[in-house]
């Protein structure tokens, strides 16, 4: 599958995956950062953003796509980013290909099964009447239903698009992504250890990491370091300048 990428920058290959219902345009301004020192390429994953769509959504295709995507771009080796759902892609794709990964970024996620909550996100954009808003506005009060917090509804409204017609559309597949919501909640696909430089950036106000989960961690990322930031699940939204200083220090460390 050809995914929807962007590229700046120049230098040693930097690779950033987004998490569930994102794309590539939330890392619009920590690319544009890390463009100063690395080649950064943000993707949009199957069935979100530009991305083609799909009727299938789990971590052997994700990270088949990403293989593929280094294939066709002759990149033999980079630095992965991943939040959330894209943490899991590049956690499987380096423990299945170490030899094409330098180091490793993981972000509000760890290698186990999680109980995915984001049915009612789904249920709510499912919700919005398309055809007859005529307006973001109008399309938060439906998701306002589902959604109490408002940051979390301008993030998913960002998947709202124009057609040539001037309606409005979702970008991202949401029939599969419902269908397929329990898999992106699975634990790591491939089994292998990745014992190169790997960094895990959890919000402390976030659940999805708790205590008890260090030792499984180290299970698959031997090397892991593990860092906090006063944020919850979005991490690197919330607290763009300390993640991306405490990314770069990682990153350039010898």
């Amino acid at each position: 599958m050809k995914l929807f990428f962007r590229q700046q920058g120049k230098g040693e290959p930097l690779i950033i995956l987004h998490g569930l219902l994102g794309s590539s345009d939330n890392w619009h301004s920590l690319a544009k950062f890390f463009a100063d020192y690395f080649s950064v390429f943000t993707l949009d994953q199957r069935n979100h953003g530009l991305s083609p769509h799909s009727n299938e959504l789990n971590y052997k295709v994700l990270t088949e796509d990403l293989e593929d995507f280094m294939k066709e771009h002759a990149i033999e080796k980079a630095n992965l980013i991943g939040h959330s759902m894209g943490g899991k892609t590049v956690m499987n794709f380096a423990v299945k290909n170490p030899s094409k990964v330098n180091k490793l970024v993981v972000v509000d996620i760890v290698p186990k099964h999680y109980v995915v909550k984001h049915d009612s996100l789904v249920e709510g954009m499912k919700a919005i009447p398309l055809n007859e808003i005529s307006s973001r506005s109008e399309a938060e009060v439906v998701l306002a239903g589902f959604e109490p917090q408002p940051a979390v509804r301008q993030f998913l409204l960002k998947n709202l698009a124009r057609d040539d017609q001037n309606k409005f559309f979702w970008r991202p597949n949401l029939n599969a992504i419902d269908e397929h919501l329990q898999e992106v909640g699975e634990a790591m696909h491939y089994t292998g250890i990745f014992d190169k430089p790997t960094l895990f950036v959890f919000g402390k106000k976030s659940n999805y990491f708790v205590e008890g989960d260090e030792p499984l961690i180290k299970k698959y990322f031997p090397s892991a370091k593990i860092s906090f930031l006063d944020t919850g699940h979005w991490v690197q939204a919330e607290r763009p300048q300390d993640f991306s200083q405490m990314v770069l220090h990682f990153l350039n460390e010898q």
